[in-house]
């Protein structure tokens, strides 16, 4: 089958020959830094979210990758509590007109939720990496 890796090539979720899976707080840096998962030296994305093929450093196949809307679910969540948070403060002492709460409030809301979006996608993507995460499967059992 093709999808099969070939023998001698390590598995999606394996170390290289003669190295050791990072530990969890070397994954989350590495995925901080949008860096390969596996070597942390390879670049993750090849535009602002769109992932590379592979690693040019070790070669991983990063189409085991399905980040899916988590990473955009959690800016969504922090952003909001940020930008709610903050109008509802500055509403309550200060009563501003509206022009200026959307002169606050719009830019704010790109900045926190588009500046944080690569870094929490290729967070989401190296503790993926480092659980070895993988689709889930039926198990064929015996009728009882």
């Amino acid at each position: 089958m093709p999808d099969e890796p070939l023998p001698n090539e390590p598995l999606p979720n394996e170390a290289l020959p003669n190295e050791t899976l990072p530990s969890l707080a070397e994954t989350a840096l590495r995925g901080l830094a949008c860096k390969c998962p596996r070597c942390g030296r390879g670049r993750l994305y090849a535009g602002f979210l769109t992932l590379r093929p592979a690693c040019e450093a070790c070669g991983l196949d990063y189409g085991f990758i399905d980040a899916g809307d988590g990473p955009a679910i959690f800016i969504i969540m922090i952003a909001g509590a940020i930008v709610v948070a903050s109008a509802l403060i500055v509403e309550v002492k200060y009563q501003p007109p509206f022009w200026l709460h959307a002169a606050l409030w719009l830019p704010l809301t790109l900045a926190v939720t588009l500046w944080p979006l690569r870094a929490m996608k290729s967070l989401l993507i190296a503790l993926q990496f480092h659980h070895k995460a993988a689709p889930g499967r039926l198990i064929d059992r015996a009728p009882e």
